[in-house]
């Protein structure tokens, strides 16, 4: 399929639209930035395991006259990932830019012995990222060029009292973008580290106190848009621009 012109006024503005593949899209930051992809005239496929939650929205992004289409997703399954890929390219022909946006943060103290949290976390924040470039470094090989966006946190540059896995596995997520950045030379690859950002990562603290203690934090919290702002940024370089880092936080978040 060839690329289809979107008229851009700035060098910041895409060019054409692209075939970007969100996942995590049901809710909160892959959410966002799924419509405003769509917006700024991409065409956009969603995953997520909550594939009622997926049809709706894909019903709104049409309704709005984007273009957009979904397939349900776990993105600790490989074979999952790949078939979210190829639904990709029989919908769109190909796949432009994979946002890797998945995870989860059941935040404790390791004296918990929350294991069965702690491999949920490597699972998902970092297995799921592996998956996504397993599954479209060869397309994007293929086709000569390509965009994977990983979605670090804040928590990726500093650990704070219980969120040594969780900060273990954003850690891991730069430092995975990093290499796959040095070994490519017609891929672009970017990390984008949210700081606190309104969303349901706080759902998967299965702690109440500990639950109620970072949703008393959400008072500065940013908007997901925010972050969703900062991908579609990067996503319109043109391709001799690749922006390699973003960290984004509230003003008032030490």
């Amino acid at each position: 399929m060839t690329a289809t012109t979107v008229r851009s006024t700035s060098r910041t503005g895409p060019r054409t639209a692209k075939t970007v593949l969100v996942t995590g899209a049901s809710s909160g930051i892959g959410e966002a930035t799924a419509r405003l992809l769509a917006g700024a005239g991409h065409r956009v496929m969603l995953g997520a395991r909550r594939a009622d939650r997926l049809a709706a929205l894909t019903k709104e992004i049409r309704a709005d006259g984007g273009t957009a289409d979904h397939r349900e997703l776990d993105v600790t399954d490989l074979e999952s990932m790949r078939a979210f890929v190829r639904a990709a390219q029989e919908s769109y022909g190909r796949v432009d830019v994979l946002v890797n946006n998945a995870g989860v943060m059941p935040l404790a103290m390791l004296e918990a012995l929350k294991v069965d949290e702690w491999n949920r976390m490597i699972d998902v924040n970092i297995r799921g990222v592996l998956h996504g470039i397993a599954a479209v470094l060869p397309v994007m090989r293929e086709q000569g060029a390509g965009h994977i966006v990983n979605v670090a946190s804040v928590s990726g540059h500093r650990v704070d009292p219980t969120a040594a896995v969780y900060c273990a596995t954003k850690y891991a997520v730069r430092a995975i973008s990093e290499g796959l950045r040095q070994e490519s030379r017609d891929l672009r690859v970017t990390v984008v580290s949210p700081g606190l950002t309104r969303s349901e990562l706080t759902d998967s603290i299965s702690d109440l106190g500990m639950r109620a203690a970072t949703e008393d934090m959400m008072g500065i919290a940013i908007p997901a848009t925010a972050i969703g702002e900062a991908i579609v940024y990067a996503v319109n370089q043109p391709a001799d621009v690749d922006v390699n880092e973003i960290v984004i936080r509230p003003t008032a978040q030490g």
